[in-house]
């Protein structure tokens, strides 16, 4: 049974194993070699959980949420760090770990292609729902508006969430490295795994028996800044406005090619606050001041009840209005129902009714 522990987060870094395993599914937009994913997947079976990763065959940062597959059955070139060679099966196992999956897609892929292929065929007793999606700890922090739409690690996460499975994406402000280069317990990504662990485990210790960790369309964006010995940063709520970046393309006069930059000065749309509590600092400034920020996401898009989204509709009010001459179709419940049923039932566990 899980219990309420209110852990100093600001003392020394203490693994404290939690009192209810969990089945974790874990990904990240790195690559299933990663060895901040790695040492946090160890620190989670440390724990006690269950846990399963899916992760891309070779890096795949920046693709945010979108959804490509693998155009051949089998890898045209090597993964990640010659773990998989050429011509094996685009989705496999971990030569090293049957526990630890590779899939040669983007991140959102690889977490649809946990849920769909990997789970029902090989781990049914998981019932095509895992108890807690973890992402990361990504190579760099994801901060702002802008990048929860182009991060693969917040993108495999948003995947996750979509489906009713509560989410938490976890970044850190380390550098790449291969998962067997880590050999020492004071190697960044050991630390940034730590750290990431310390919040991942709050969720789940302070999580009443028989409740989910988090409500419905929720998911947790959690920054860490650079680390530089085993103490525990403060760790702050914040919101994902503030101090946000958003992207300016640069040319390269010289190859013809185009790369990104931050955009100097910060750009107001980014950063205008419109939901959630406002009074709470930006998760971009909080990090910059060494502190780890943990920001509350939905998968809710809708503008806010105010004065601008009720001025935006009166602009369409004529169409809106319901004139009859409208060519309208009702969508009942019943007409849903039926086409879902004509397509096939393919979801088991939680929003399949399993």
């Amino acid at each position: 049974m899980r219990f309420s522990v209110n852990t100093a987060l600001t003392v020394a870094l203490g693994l404290v194993a939690s009192t209810d395993a969990l089945k974790i599914l874990m990904g990240n937009d790195d690559g299933f070699g990663s060895g901040n994913l790695r040492e946090l997947y160890k620190l989670l079976l440390d724990a006690g959980h269950e846990v399963l990763v899916v992760a891309p065959a070779r890096g795949q940062s920046g693709k945010g949420s979108t959804v490509i597959w693998a155009e051949t059955a089998n890898l045209t070139t090597p993964s990640q760090y010659d773990i998989i060679p050429a011509g094996a099966p685009a989705v496999g196992r971990d030569p090293n770990n049957d526990n630890i999956w590779y899939y040669d897609g983007t991140p959102a892929a690889c977490t649809f292609v946990a849920l769909d292929f990997v789970l029902p065929r090989y781990y049914p007793d998981w019932n095509q729902t895992p108890d807690l999606f973890v992402s990361g700890p990504n190579y760099g922090t994801n901060l702002g508006a802008f990048v929860m739409g182009l991060s693969g690690t917040v993108g495999a996460t948003f995947a996750a969430v979509s489906r009713s499975i509560p989410g938490i994406a976890t970044s850190a402000s380390n550098k790449a490295v291969p998962y067997f280069n880590v050999t020492s317990a004071s190697d960044p990504a050991v630390l940034a795994a730590k750290v990431s662990f310390e919040v991942v485990n709050e969720f789940i210790q302070n999580t009443p028996e028989g409740q989910e960790i988090l409500p419905l369309g929720y998911g947790v964006n959690v920054n860490i800044p650079e680390l530089v010995n085993n103490t525990m940063p403060p760790v702050v709520k914040t919101r994902i406005t503030g101090n946000a970046n958003t992207d300016v393309a640069v040319y390269n006069e010289t190859t013809g090619l185009f790369t990104w930059d931050n955009i100097d000065p910060l750009a107001a749309g980014i950063n205008a606050a419109y939901n959630g509590d406002i009074s709470l600092p930006g998760e971009t400034w909080v990090v910059a001041g060494g502190g780890v920020s943990v920001s509350l996401f939905t998968l809710d898009f809708t503008a806010p009840s105010n004065k601008y989204t009720e001025l935006v509709f009166d602009k369409v009010e004529n169409l809106t209005s319901g004139s009859p001459s409208m060519n309208t179709t009702v969508y009942s419940k019943r007409m849903v129902e039926e086409r879902m049923r004509k397509r096939g039932a393919m979801l088991t566990g939680r929003d399949g009714g399993a």
